[in-house]
């Protein structure tokens, strides 16, 4: 099972367990008459947007974006050599011996593959700094989320990608007040440096 779907599933397991809960409410004993139910409540937070529009969220985008531009500045320069190497091959290929021009094509062929790898490499190590990103801000903004979550009444937040939700009424959105309260925190962090 996918780590995605493991995530959604479980995450439907949980809320139909509050949705349960708070719909049921504790068991009603034969003595007492059964208290009303609290309602459950849900919210949502989109991360993404948490990343898209916070103080911090838009550094490390742009130091991403920085070090991504110096990827592609690595990218452009072993294309121009490339392009250069194929342009020499097709120019002057005909007049070398058979033998230097296979080893001239042999040549291209092990620059083109290293370039293909580089390319990979530059992408891997660009993805991992995303993930590295997220798995960030997930960690500092969980705790203000569960603060915030506590004083709106709410019983769940869920993410709203990674659970997938399909519809929700905007006042179950706590995206702003979690930007608001981490740009708070962040400016805090900022002034006792």
């Amino acid at each position: 099972m996918s780590q995605g779907l493991l995530v959604r599933t479980v995450t439907l397991l949980l809320v139909g367990l509050v949705m349960a809960g708070g719909l049921c409410g504790a068991p009603a004993s034969a003595q007492t008459a059964p208290a009303a139910p609290t309602p459950t409540r849900v919210g949502f937070v989109d991360i993404q947007r948490v990343l898209a529009r916070s103080v911090a969220g838009l550094a490390a985008r742009e130091q991403l974006e920085k070090e991504k531009a110096a990827m592609q500045k690595q990218v452009d320069a072993q294309r121009v050599e490339l392009e250069r190497m194929r342009d020499e091959l097709e120019k002057k290929g005909q007049l070398l011996s058979a033998e230097a021009r296979r080893e001239k094509q042999d040549l291209l062929e092990r620059k083109v593959r290293d370039a293909r790898r580089l390319v990979d490499d530059l992408q891997a190590t660009l993805q991992k700094k995303e993930e590295a990103l997220l798995a960030k801000v997930l960690q500092d903004v969980s705790g203000l989320i569960q603060k915030v979550g506590k004083e709106k009444g709410f019983s769940l937040v869920l993410e709203r990608q990674r659970s997938s939700v399909l519809y929700a009424a905007a006042d179950v959105d706590l995206t702003d007040d979690v930007i608001h309260a981490y740009d708070d925190e962040t400016k805090k962090a900022a002034a006792k440096k």
